[in-house]
C-alpha cells in the first residue's frame, strides 16, 4: 500500500455537513481547503508575550515568550472558534552564522584538555512585529485553522536565556498552549499589562516543525499540557548527548565538525541584549562550560537532563515521528528511539521514514490526516492504517510504502564474522575468524578514501559474497569488537557500506549505516576506563537504524578504522588498534532473517 491509495482503500468518506457560517470542511478524512479562509487579505495577525511560569534569565520576574498569531477572519465576524497548529523555534528572529572559526578545534589529543575556543559577537537584536514567521500558515489557515509561532527563551523577543534541552524550553510552549486554554495569561507587550484573551481558541492544539523546530514540540510533550493533542516532530534531535557524542566518544553532528552544545547556544542567543551577559555568564560559561566535558565524553547528570526519552512519563498526545535514513546531523536514531518507547506507552504513533538527509516532512495528506484525527477528533480511521511508513529507494517521497511497524516485522539478527586480510578486503560470512589484524590511525585519511581503497594500512575492511538477490535490512546493525589499542584512549569508528564503492550522488549507492565508540566506555556510559596498552577489550554497541534494500550485485562491506574525519576529533596519528577476529562479528537486521540472507549468496 502506498499512501496516494489511503483515500480510496484505508479511509471511510467523511463530510461536513452543510452550514450557514464558515466552518471546516472534513472530506476523505482531511480537512479541505475552504473558499471563505483561502483569502490572505481577511487573515487576522497579531501578536502578543506569553507569561510563563519560570525566570530563567535571573531578573526576578517570569519571562514572557513572544507569540504570533494567524487566524480566519471569521474568528472575528462570525466568533468562530479554531483549532492551533503552533511551531516554535530559536531561529526565528536571528542566528549568529556559520563562522567556523568559533567551533572547538578538533585538533587535539584524546583525554587531554581541549584547546580554548572563542565566541562570536552577540547577534543583532530584531523585533518582529506583528509576525514572526510564516512557516506552515498557507497549509493550514485556509483549512481553518488559527497557525501560532513562538520564539523559544532567549531568542528574538522573548525573554529568558537559551538552554539547548534545559527545562524552561520545554515548559516555554506549554505556557502557550496553557494561554490558549485560559491557564497562563497574554500580553500586549513584554513589560505591559494589558492582557490578550484566545477568545478563538478551543484549545486544541497540534505542533511540527523541523530539526530543533521538531525537537521543541517532543519537549512541550513531555509535560503533559491539556490541549496539546498531537505533534509531528520532523528529524527531531530528541537527546543532545545523542547529538554530540556517541557511545562515549565526542563525536560532532554530520557537517558541522568542532560544534559542541556551547557553539550552538551562541548561534541561537538573539534574545534581550540586557540579560546577554548574565544568560552568558550563566548558562554557556557555567553550567555549559563545567558539563558539557569534551574530555571524556562521559553521559552525565547534564546530558541525561537534556535527553527527552528519560522524560516520556507525562506523555499523552499523539505522536507521529518523521527522519530521514542518510541524516548524518540529526541522526536516526533520536526518531526511532522515541517511536519505539512511545509504541510501548501506547500512546498512538505512527513513524515516517524517506531516504534522504537532514529534514523532510511527511505528506501533507498523512500529516493532515494525523490532525484531523487526534486535533479536531474527526473519526477518520488513521489509527487502523500502519504504523511505518518508508519511501523506499528511488521513489517520491509522497509515495511511501507501509509496513506494520518499525522495524519490519520479519526482521531478525543475522550474525556475520569477519576474517581473511582485513587491509585488503577480507571476508564476511557465517564462519567465525582468526587471528589478530591491525591498523593505525590517520585522520588524514577520509572514511569515503578508506572506504574505496583497495589496501589500507588505516582501515580494516571484511565484504560478503555478491549477493545474488536484494537484502532488506531494517533496525539496528550491532557490532561485537575485540580489540587492543597501543595508547589509552583512541577512537573507533565502524562503516557499514555497499561495495563497490561507487562516485555518484546517489545518497544510498555506498553508505548503509555507521557507528562511532569509546573503548574506555565500554563497561559505564558515564565511567571512563583507560585502556592498557596492547590489552584487548570487548565492547559491542549498535550502529544508526536503517531500511534499506541492498540490490544484487552488490557486497556488504564492515570498515572498521580509528579516528573518523568527518565526526570524531582529530589526534595526531599513529596510534594502532588491533582486532582479535575471534571476537568480532556485525549483526545485521535482515528481513527474513538468515534463510533471506543464505538465499543472496551469504553463507
Amino acid at each position: 500500500m502506498v499512501l496516494s491509495a489511503l483515500c480510496l482503500a484505508a479511509l471511510p468518506p467523511l463530510l461536513s455537513a452543510p452550514q450557514d457560517k464558515a466552518g471546516m470542511v472534513f472530506e476523505d478524512g482531511m480537512a479541505q481547503v475552504v473558499p471563505a479562509f483561502k483569502d490572505k487579505e481577511q487573515w487576522i495577525r497579531h501578536d502578543l508575550f506569553v507569561e510563563t511560569e519560570f525566570d530563567s534569565d535571573g531578573d526576578g520576574k517570569l519571562d514572557r515568550v513572544h507569540v504570533d498569531v494567524t487566524r480566519p477572519a471569521q474568528t472575528d465576524s462570525e466568533d468562530l472558534k479554531v483549532h492551533v497548529i503552533y511551531e516554535t523555534s530559536p531561529y526565528f528572529a536571528g542566528i549568529a552564522g556559520n563562522d567556523r572559526s568559533f567551533f572547538w578545534d578538533p585538533s587535539h589529543e584524546l583525554g587531554e584538555e581541549p584547546p580554548a575556543h572563542t565566541h562570536p559577537d552577540g547577534i543583532p537584536h530584531q523585533q518582529r512585529r506583528p509576525t514572526i514567521a510564516n512557516g506552515e500558515v498557507s497549509s493550514w489557515v485556509p483549512r481553518g485553522f488559527a497557525v501560532i509561532h513562538s520564539c523559544s527563551p532567549g531568542t528574538g523577543m522573548s525573554q529568558g536565556c537559551p538552554t539547548v534541552g534545559g527545562k524552561n524550553e520545554s515548559l516555554a510552549p506549554k505556557a502557550v498552549i496553557d494561554w490558549l486554554n485560559g491557564r497562563a495569561k497574554g500580553f500586549t507587550e513584554v513589560d505591559g499589562d494589558q492582557e490578550v484573551k484566545a477568545y478563538w481558541a478551543t484549545g486544541k492544539v497540534g505542533m511540527t516543525g523541523t530539526s530543533y523546530n521538531g525537537t521543541l514540540p517532543l519537549a512541550a510533550a513531555t509535560t503533559g499540557v491539556e490541549g496539546l493533542e498531537a505533534i509531528i516532530p520532523v528529524a527531531p534531535n530528541t537527546s543532545y548527548y545523542h547529538y554530540y557524542r556517541s557511545h562515549g566518544l565526542v563525536r560532532h553532528p554530520g557537517g558541522y565538525m568542532g560544534e559542541d552544545i556551547d557553539v550552538l547556544y551562541d548561534f541561537i542567543h538573539s534574545g534581550w541584549p540586557a540579560r546577554r551577559e548574565w544568560c552568558d555568564c550563566e548558562v554557556r560559561d557555567k553550567e555549559m562550560a563545567e558539563s558539557q566535558d569534551r574530555i571524556t565524553g562521559d553521559y552525565n547528570d547534564f546530558w541525561a537532563g537534556r535527553d527527552y526519552l528519560n522524560q516520556l512519563d507525562d506523555l499523552k498526545c499523539a505522536v507521529l515521528m518523521a527522519h530521514a535514513f542518510n541524516d548524518w546531523n540529526v541522526m536516526p536514531e533520536h526518531s526511532v528511539r522515541i517511536y519505539e518507547a512511545v509504541k510501548e506507552k501506547g500512546v498512538p504513533c505512527m513513524a515516517y521514514f524517506h531516504q534522504g538527509g537532514h529534514g523532510g516532512p511527511p505528506p501533507l495528506d498523512l500529516m493532515n490526516r494525523w490532525f484531523t484525527r487526534y486535533v479536531c477528533g474527526v473519526e477518520n480511521g488513521v489509527e487502523e492504517l500502519p504504523r511505518s511508513w518508508v519511501v523506499r529507494e528511488g521513489d517520491r517521497r509522497n509515495k511511501p510504502t507501509a509496513y506494520p511497524q518499525y522495524p519490519h516485522p520479519e526482521a531478525a539478527g543475522v550474525t556475520l564474522h569477519p576474517g581473511g586480510e582485513g587491509a585488503g578486503a577480507g571476508d564476511l560470512s557465517g564462519r567465525r575468524g582468526r587471528g589478530k589484524q591491525t591498523l593505525v590511525d590517520d585522520v588524514s585519511k577520509d572514511g569515503a578514501s578508506l572506504a574505496a581503497a583497495a589496501e589500507s594500512s588505516h582501515r580494516l575492511l571484511f565484504q560478503t559474497a555478491e549477493l545474488t538477490a536484494p537484502v532488506h535490512l531494517s533496525g539496528y546493525a550491532e557490532v561485537s569488537l575485540r580489540v587492543a589499542s597501543s595508547k589509552a584512549a583512541a577512537n573507533l569508528s565502524v562503516w557499514v557500506v555497499s561495495l563497490p564503492w561507487t562516485e555518484t550522488r546517489d545518497i544510498n549507492a555506498n553508505i548503509i549505516t555507521r557507528g562511532w565508540a569509546d573503548p574506555q566506555n565500554r563497561n559505564d556510559p558515564r565511567t571512563s576506563s583507560p585502556l592498557e596498552p596492547g590489552q584487548f577489550v570487548d565492547l559491542r554497541f549498535q550502529l544508526q537504524p536503517d531500511d534499506q534494500v541492498i540490490p544484487a550485485g552488490q557486497r556488504i562491506g564492515l570498515m572498521v578504522f580509528s579516528s573518523d574525519r568527518d565526526f570524531t576529533l582529530w589526534p595526531a596519528p599513529g596510534t594502532e588498534l588491533t582486532l582479535d577476529l575471534a571476537g568480532c562479528s556485525l549483526t545485521l537486521p535482515v528481513v527474513g532473517g538468515s534463510k533471506a540472507l543464505q538465499a543472496a549468496g551469504v553463507r
